[in-house]
């Protein structure tokens, strides 16, 4: 009697290892939610000590820490008992306060993202957002920012991207000819006071919903800005846009459908000087570059939004030039999502 070979273990293990990637999201998930890296960022402490530090009960907190370990999110001390303290990694990007925090965006995803991807099967035969990501469309921003805290947690989600999205946009863009910019959409400064500081000769407006105006004065004064960065509230859609050499916009446009997006460029246009640069930064399609990674941002962003609408780097250009402008760059930017960069000048 002859049997069929077995399937190659590995490849076996590589599917297991797929079907159980959520494992290891969940645990920097609930390590950030526990405020983990936050205490230890006071020096090591033992399970014990954790166990009454963060009100845990479970006996399996032990593995818990000892996952963050083989993670390598947290490094265990020789010892009875054993210590742990935050690892490098951790200590940069993990702790509250840290210049690069990325835990604003991972409770975002803890709280709300991956509840959104549980509902990915219904989402996909009843052709809409049914599991709450109605909710993260351009119309309920207004509710979000009405209460200021969760106004708060909402900015550090975004504050992670653009953490890494001005540096690059102050390293790839040449700065020199302009002197005065608005960041459209720009939340509550994150963007442009770091572009302000990168290029002391630029002065920036946020132009963004006035709720946000107390926490972009709170960010302004304690980066040292004040009177080179100020806000501006209103309706990007409706409202006059502030005169400036450059505007800066990013990840606003594919929130609307496409004749707004055209009237929006077209606003802009108008309301930059001669010779002024549209920035734009953003999840783009190239096929001759795609990655899994870039599929799956999309993807998230379709989901979250409750549509599908993504263009090429060759639409966005199209679209831009319809406008009147002049694409002058184009290239991928290396910042937490792929995005890439379009300057366009104003003739």
């Amino acid at each position: 009697m002859t049997t069929s070979p077995l399937a190659p273990v590995d490849e076996a293990r590589s599917l297991l290892l797929l079907n159980t990637a959520y494992h290891q999201a969940k645990i920097l998930h609930t390590a950030v939610e526990l405020g983990l890296f936050e205490r230890l960022a006071d020096g090591p402490a033992t399970v014990e000590e954790l166990r009454q530090k963060l009100s845990l009960a479970h006996p399996l907190a032990a593995e818990f820490l000892n996952a963050l370990v083989a993670l390598g999110l947290l490094e265990a001390e020789d010892g009875d008992p054993r210590r742990y303290r935050n690892s490098a990694t951790a200590a940069a990007f993990l702790v509250p306060g840290a210049p690069e925090y990325l835990g604003g965006s991972i409770l975002q995803h803890a709280r709300k993202h991956y509840h959104v991807w549980a509902g990915l099967t219904t989402a996909l035969r009843e052709g809409e957002a049914g599991s709450g990501a109605e909710a993260h469309g351009p119309e309920a921003y207004p509710q979000h920012y009405a209460d200021l805290d969760r106004a708060r947690q909402i900015m550090a989600h975004f504050d992670t991207f653009t953490t890494f999205t001005a540096d690059e946009l102050a390293r790839r863009v040449d700065w020199a000819p302009y002197h005065s910019f608005v960041d459209i959409g720009g939340a509550r400064g994150n963007l442009a006071t770091r572009l302000a500081l990168a290029h002391p000769h630029l002065s920036g407006t946020v132009f963004d919903l006035p709720a946000l105006a107390p926490l972009c004065a709170e960010l302004v004064t304690d980066r040292g800005l004040d009177g080179r960065v100020r806000f501006q509230g209103g309706d990007f859609l409706t409202d006059p846009l502030p005169a400036a050499d450059a505007v800066v916009i990013g990840h606003v446009l594919p929130d609307w459908p496409v004749p707004q997006q055209r009237a929006l460029l077209r606003r802009i246009h108008d309301a930059l000087r001669p010779g002024g640069a549209l920035v734009i930064y953003d999840l783009m399609t190239d096929p001759a570059s795609e990655t899994v990674h870039d599929i799956l941002q999309r993807l998230n962003h379709g989901l979250i939004r409750g549509d599908s609408s993504s263009s090429s780097v060759a639409e966005y250009r199209t679209t831009v030039e319809e406008a009147g402008f002049t694409v002058r760059q184009a290239e991928r930017i290396d910042n937490l999502l792929g995005d890439w960069l379009i300057v366009a000048i104003k003739p």
